[in-house]
């Protein structure tokens, strides 16, 4: 069985992007919880969001599969990724922050963390949280939203994985739909694009 070491170290970054410049601090939430953006004070939605853009950026390097992820510690983006599943089908955007993480911190401190990601964590990529101990993982488009453009999803939620593994991990924020209007539309916008049609008017 592999240790959380060696999971963690499974995942090969596909070329990490220079970091971001500082945004927006965001504020730490209270326990364990499943909110909607809307219920967020404006100071942590606008923190959300800000760095959900910056996730948005990593997924429009990938046009048609445009699954972005970074990691904010402190209020700065120390990891980023975007999808390489062509290269290996374990590299999903989140796996790949994840890693560049791992390769870039001298301590990880992944308590501190929070990750961000265009699209809801597949059961993979939100096990692998559970195992780091991400307490925090914020997603704008759901996997409902994912299937409704044509993506094959495993039925299983960000949240009941989660649930799933409470007897070692306890996040603090299980947030989705943070600048869904966006990514919904991004998302749209690839399957236009993996279907050969024009994606003008769709993101």
């Amino acid at each position: 069985m592999l240790d959380r070491r060696s999971f963690l170290g499974t995942a090969a970054a596909a070329g990490a992007a220079p970091y971001a410049a500082r945004a927006v601090p965001v504020a730490q939430p209270g326990p364990a919880q499943q909110p909607q953006p809307q219920d967020q004070p404006q100071d942590q939605r606008r923190g959300h969001e800000s760095f959900m853009a910056e996730a948005i950026a990593e997924g429009r390097r990938l046009e048609r599969y445009p699954f972005g992820a970074v990691i904010v510690r402190s209020g700065l983006v120390v990891a980023r990724g975007v999808n390489a599943s062509a290269e290996n089908p374990a590299y999903h955007g989140e796996m790949v922050a994840i890693d560049d993480h791992a390769q870039r911190a001298d301590d990880p401190d992944w308590g501190a963390t929070t990750l961000y990601t265009t699209a809801e964590p597949c059961p993979m990529c939100m096990s692998a949280c559970a195992w780091a101990g991400i307490r925090r993982v914020v997603w704008g488009t759901s996997i409902e939203g994912l299937r409704r453009t044509g993506l094959d999803q495993i039925d299983l939620s960000a949240t009941a994985v989660a649930d799933a593994a409470r007897s070692f991990y306890s996040p603090r924020l299980l947030l989705g739909g943070v600048l869904a209007d966006v990514t919904d539309a991004m998302f749209r916008r690839a399957q236009a694009i993996r279907d050969g049609g024009t994606p003008a008017g769709t993101g």
